[in-house]
């Protein structure tokens, strides 16, 4: 049965909390096969996970549902690191249960250093304080005022240090009851973390979608590239997706970040879920969504994060100061009411005329 053309729906699963995970969402358009690759069925996989859905594809010669160990992993690392699971280890590190951390946390604040570090701080797990106080964890938003967002910052400072003895990872905080929040990699994580499974498998021909964190690996079996949809940013949370261009995908991953999904108003002003470690305030600028292409999901996601801190000029010197890094880059920003879009030569390679 051929592929044809179709576009995932957007759900936006709560759980007991009122906390979105999606941030931005990625519309996924399938290509059709030639009658040569109709025998190699495609496997679709859909379910919930993290707050949000996931849906995956891939090519597989023996056919095989792999469905309850995609759960199974995906379980796993709701478990290690989401904050809505209240007995995950996350929590209980949160809690000052426990400084010692599995391998998924472990992995994870690996990543937060990386990109603490490559960023000048534009990205940081240690703003869990700061995420709840605004209202977009699991708590409803304080009243916020300069000197309650002054006494966060001194409590998210990026003062801690991790070590092993052999497998075992532990956390060492200078900062009593500081909080860690990885809703910023957490999904890209996991995304790669099935990829990694599935090509452990011999299954090198997928595409991920948790939540709009997207991974494409391989191509159909006709040889066509996977194509990903990058959405135009939407008037409201609740607006129907809209496509802004096309690009088309190969061992790699797209995430998009953006302020206009996410977010609630108060007094007529809207707050946005991105955090600057560096204020402690939502942040406030032009730009409405950033799409980074990158190998690994965790890096696209990050990264994408940390420009949409940053702003777009301050992510674009970014850019030129850092050639050894991602570049694939497309930005949507408004400019006196009007949306307009810049992407990077790179990006500009892989969209679909």
């Amino acid at each position: 049965m051929p592929i044809g053309r179709f576009f995932l729906k957007v759900i936006f699963m709560r759980r007991h909390l009122p906390f979105l995970i999606l941030i931005a969402t990625t519309v996924l358009i399938g290509c059709h096969q030639n009658k040569t690759t109709e025998a190699l069925e495609p496997i679709r996989l859909k379910g919930q996970a993290q707050g949000t859905y996931y849906s995956i594809i891939y090519y597989d010669e023996q056919q095989r549902d792999l469905q309850p160990q995609i759960d199974s992993i995906l379980k796993a690392f709701d478990l290690s690191a989401s904050l809505w699971v209240e007995t995950s280890n996350l929590r209980r590190l949160n809690a000052g249960l426990t400084d010692t951390l599995d391998p998924i946390l472990s992995e994870l604040f690996r990543q937060d250093d990386w990109l603490y570090s490559h960023t000048d701080g534009a990205f940081s797990c240690a703003v869990g304080k700061l995420v709840r106080a605004w209202g977009f964890a699991f708590d409803k938003a304080s009243d916020m005022n300069q000197k309650r967002v002054d006494s966060l910052l001194l409590a998210t400072a990026h003062n801690f240090s991790i070590t092993s003895d052999g497998s075992i990872s532990t956390i060492e905080r200078t900062i009593a009851g500081q909080e860690y929040d990885f809703n910023a990699i957490g999904q890209g994580y996991s995304v790669d973390l099935i990829s990694k499974y599935l090509k452990s498998l011999g299954i090198n021909n997928h595409l991920i979608d948790v939540g709009g964190e997207v991974i494409a690996f391989g191509h159909k079996p006709d040889g066509k590239s996977w194509t990903v949809g990058i959405e135009r940013p939407a008037k409201d949370k609740d607006a129907i997706p809209e496509v802004e261009t096309m690009i088309k995908l190969c061992d790699c991953s797209v995430v998009t970040s953006g302020n206009y999904r996410k977010y609630y108003e108060k007094n007529g002003v809207r707050f946005s879920h991105t955090i600057d470690p560096s204020t402690g305030y939502p942040v406030e600028h032009s730009l409405l969504s950033v799409s980074v292409i990158a190998n690994e999901s965790w890096l696209a996601d990050g990264l994408a994060t940390s420009f949409m801190v940053m702003g777009l000029d301050k992510a674009l010197e970014w850019l030129k100061n850092n050639p050894d890094q991602p570049q694939a880059v497309f930005f949507i920003y408004d400019d006196n009411g009007s949306n307009k879009t810049y992407a990077t030569p790179e990006f500009q390679k892989l969209i679909i005329e």
